[in-house]
């Protein structure tokens, strides 16, 4: 077995294929004038190989993907894993007017053409069950990070409460509380535009108390400043965030620093300096069993 990575997220395809004890080759990927990619692989490949890739900003990377699985399969390789921590395209899972395209679906339909086995952390579903109900005629294997999240709270000073700033953040945030036995609350958000939000904490007493908003994705930040902002009001004596995926669009650092956010840390599914958590030990075990 061969895993094959890209140098925008080596760091952690080396870890991964040093957890796994396979070598480790990259993809050499040249950009035109023009935006397109051409892609070269080595010479050489095995029966199975392994491409990993977070597909944060994804537009060039699965085109990318795309052209790579297509040299793999003319090299005579039998068997493609897709490794993707953050899984893109799947936040649009219904069209909400005519016209719109189901993003998820089709981009899912797309990858479960090109590879045998994809393998993801925390994909962002809410309408369907699971991750074989989007890439069709594949083997999906979905990965929770809760468990790496909750054993990192766990060595903080003082337990925290735990906030989800919507429903959608439930689920993250009651699997991570539960394992610490830690309380927990979430908040409702009504959502106006891209960047406009209005979030509405539960009946709860926040004075003096460690604050931890906990969720899976954080894009342009603007859910958990809101929530930050809202707890501060409430009497919070200090507000942390934890995230899965940290995309990090435009300015959101400096949303969640102007939101006096005291820390932001995140998962190492996509490339940041607030990674703390690495997830290859993770992703390494589910290939080997």
């Amino acid at each position: 077995m061969l895993l094959l990575g890209f140098h925008d997220y080596r760091d952690q395809a080396q870890r991964l294929a040093k957890a796994l004890a396979i070598d480790y080759a990259e993809v050499a990927v040249h950009h035109f004038p023009d935006g397109e990619s051409k892609v070269t692989l080595p010479a050489e490949l095995d029966d199975d190989i392994i491409f990993c890739r977070s597909l944060d900003y994804p537009n060039n990377k699965l085109i990318e993907l795309f052209l790579s699985c297509h040299v793999a399969r003319q090299q005579g390789v039998k068997h493609i894993t897709l490794v993707a921590p953050y899984l893109c395209y799947m936040r649009q899972d219904t069209d909400f007017h005519p016209g719109e395209a189901v993003s998820q679906r089709i981009i899912g339909h797309w990858l479960g053409e090109l590879f045998d086995t994809v393998i993801t952390v925390d994909p962002h579903l809410h309408r369907i069950d699971n991750l074989g109900q989007v890439i069709l005629n594949t083997e999906t294997i979905t990965l929770s990070a809760t468990g790496l999240m909750a054993e990192f709270l766990n060595k903080r000073p003082h337990p925290p409460l735990l906030l989800g700033p919507d429903s959608e953040s439930e689920q993250w945030v009651k699997k991570i509380a539960r394992q610490n036995e830690l309380e927990w609350v979430v908040a409702k958000k009504e959502r106006v535009g891209d960047h406009i939000v209005h979030i509405k904490l539960p009946e709860q007493d926040f004075s003096d108390r460690i604050v931890i908003i906990v969720d899976d994705v954080a894009s342009t930040g603007r859910t958990i400043a809101q929530a930050a902002k809202e707890l501060k009001k409430a009497g919070a004596q200090t507000v942390d965030c934890l995230i899965t995926h940290p995309l990090f669009a435009d300015d959101t650092e400096q949303v969640l620093a102007n939101a006096c956010i005291s820390h932001v840390w995140s998962c190492d599914s996509i490339s940041h300096n607030t990674n703390v958590i690495h997830l290859d030990q993770l992703i390494a075990d589910a290939i080997k069993h």
